[in-house]
């Protein structure tokens, strides 16, 4: 007889750090770049605190522009996407605040997560010194 697990709470955070890989490769490559642009202009950029390095990358100007590209660029995992908007933005802010009827402002909050994913969980900038 077949039965039924209730998920846990860790399975639960596992499925959807599993949603956070998409797009990883690229919005990494992005970040590598911009830094690297950066230190060519200051070269004391990395000893800058990390959330402003979060801000200058993430925050400060839009990773994309335009609401066609990003459509395309949301393709067929918009709505894993905006699931996964969702879920941050109540664990962190207590609400949901993204527009999810604009594409542009889903793309570069997915982004912005993903971009704190990558400075604060994986140590993106120990790999750059």
């Amino acid at each position: 007889m077949f039965t039924f697990e209730q998920p846990t709470t860790a399975t639960i955070r596992n499925e959807r750090e599993r949603k956070m890989e998409y797009k990883i490769d690229e919005i990494k490559e992005y970040a590598v770049e911009t830094i690297k642009e950066n230190i060519k202009y200051n070269e004391d950029y990395l000893s800058k605190d990390i959330s402003d390095i979060h801000f200058d990358l993430f925050n400060q100007d839009y990773y994309m522009i335009g609401y066609y590209q990003c459509e395309k660029w949301l393709s067929n995992n918009v709505f894993q996407v905006i699931e996964f908007i969702k879920e941050y933005e109540q664990d962190n802010f207590g609400e949901v605040t993204t527009d999810f009827s604009n594409s542009e402002k889903v793309v570069n909050m997915y982004v912005y997560i993903i971009g704190e994913k990558l400075l604060y969980e994986d140590n993106l900038l120990d790999n750059l010194n």
